[in-house]
């Protein structure tokens, strides 16, 4: 939930929009597995974002969702048209960082290896986990522009804070990696704004110009020298781009 910082929630509210963030499972206060034990699937986040829609009387929403919340996005959308009022995918992809499509780049082996030595040995300790996740950051960060050590120091702090128990969060890696349903794309009729950093290496730009081509409805929005992240100096383009989709699709 706390990916999502106040205050770009809080410019969507001043649009005015009414805004629902959450923890999905293994995150945050939300139900937790040990790591290694959950057996959910992708499908199964779908559900408890519907759920989630129904505790509240929605019939719809405008869902918008990064990197895996657009995998869950796109599922809503093509199984529960009638409960989406429009998509934004930000950082996100047709088939997830499934590794062996062969028109679409993976994430590469170098930069895999990276990312998972940045893990840390005792989840228990809040000083190293926030090393760990701030690490984490830079790695799927661009190197085109000074990364903002302070401001993902305090929103791992932040999270590690509200994790009931942060290792879990590790058992997503199995969606993530298992592939998406590609071939239902063309059954959305949503109308869909693809949000994509030029320089992402967790799901390289070619992800997000596939979604907005295989979406009948989808137009992209390229966000040049830009990684696997939502940096506040692009708050600007993405947060009125946002906006202006939901408003033409209320």
């Amino acid at each position: 939930m706390l990916f999502w910082e106040d205050d770009f929630c809080q410019r969507l509210v001043l649009g005015p929009r009414f805004v629902i963030r959450y923890d999905y499972r293994d995150t945050g206060r939300s139900t937790c597995y040990e790591p290694g034990t959950a057996i959910y699937s992708l499908r199964d986040f779908a559900k408890d974002a519907l759920g989630l829609l129904d505790s509240f009387g929605l019939t719809k929403a405008h869902l918008v969702g990064f990197s895996l919340g657009g995998g869950i996005s796109q599922l809503i959308a093509v199984e529960h048209a009638d409960r989406v009022a429009s998509m934004t995918l930000i950082s996100s992809s047709p088939v997830g960082a499934y590794v062996g499509e062969p028109d679409l780049p993976s994430m590469s082996p170098e930069h895999g290896q990276k990312l998972a030595a940045s893990m840390p040995y005792d989840w228990g300790l809040k000083n190293m986990v926030t090393h760990s996740l701030v690490e984490h950051y830079r790695l799927c960060a661009s190197p085109s522009h000074p990364f903002d050590t302070a401001e993902m120091t305090a929103q791992a702090s932040r999270i590690f804070d509200r994790s009931t128990s942060i290792q879990s969060m590790m058992n997503h890696g199995p969606i993530a990696f298992n592939r998406w349903e590609r071939e239902r794309l063309g059954e959305v009729t949503a109308t869909t704004l693809v949000i994509h950093g030029s320089e992402d290496v967790v799901l390289p730009y070619p992800h997000g110009v596939m979604l907005s081509k295989e979406i009948s409805s989808g137009h992209l929005l390229t966000l040049l020298e830009v990684g696997h992240e939502l940096p506040r100096r692009v708050w600007d383009v993405v947060l009125p781009a946002i906006l202006m989709h939901t408003s033409s699709n209320e």
